[in-house]
């Protein structure tokens, strides 16, 4: 982990400068920003140019950490034009699935890179699951796939809770879009990892059943 590819540093740039273009001028942030309301009057470049665009440095830095860190696993397995496929079609169905979940609260909005990272981030621990992660505040390694199992059920619980100004149902479609995209691109995964894959499909069934059943609300 760690490593910089060029692609990884052509979305970090774009990211930045997309950015901070919408910090400095409010009219751009506001046009090209996830709104509900807006995209069901035909703006749909919003679901994906909300990706790019950020709240504050901090917001951006974060994110771009966690790709930073990530990245590099998810071109080493697939490759740079994989990656980007990776990347935008959790960017998308994050944003698709904040829009479902929404889909009546015409004022929501919402940006960042959130959804996009968080597939890529994913995809990843379903690459490498056996790969280790270490948390500020836990003194001891993380295996990836706990991580990624615990980091989706918190998230069912914020899209329950409204907890925090937070996107959690971004962050999940994110997830589901690097789980599925890079089963459709690496199919062996089946015969090698089915285990993973099951594991690592429990959050995603939790999610739908619960919204099946009406206990998301």
């Amino acid at each position: 982990m760690g490593n910089l590819s060029l692609v990884t540093i052509v979305i970090i740039v774009a990211n930045v400068i997309i950015s901070m273009k919408g910090f400095n001028d409010f009219s751009f942030f506001e046009k090209y920003k996830f709104n509900v309301g807006a995209i069901n009057r035909g703006e749909k470049i919003r679901i994906f140019s909300s990706g790019f665009l950020h709240v504050d440095t901090s917001h951006l830095f974060f994110n771009m950490f966690t790709l930073y860190f990530f990245a590099d696993v998810v071109v080493s397995f697939l490759g740079n034009f994989n990656f980007i496929v990776v990347y935008l079609v959790s960017l998308v169905l994050g944003s698709l699935l904040s829009l479902y979940f929404h889909k009546n609260e015409y004022q929501y909005s919402a940006v960042g890179a959130s959804g996009a990272v968080t597939g890529i981030l994913y995809s990843a621990i379903l690459l490498q699951p056996n790969m280790s992660l270490y948390m500020f505040f836990i003194p001891i390694p993380i295996p990836a796939y706990v991580f990624g199992i615990g980091y989706l059920l918190y998230s069912i619980y914020g899209m329950k809770n409204r907890v925090g100004n937070i996107g959690h149902d971004a962050h999940f479609g994110g997830a589901i879009g690097g789980y599925i995209t890079t089963l459709i691109l690496l199919p062996v995964l089946f015969k090698t990892d089915l285990l993973m894959i099951g594991l690592l499909a429990i959050p995603i069934i939790i999610l739908f059943a619960m919204h099946k059943t009406g206990k998301l609300n």
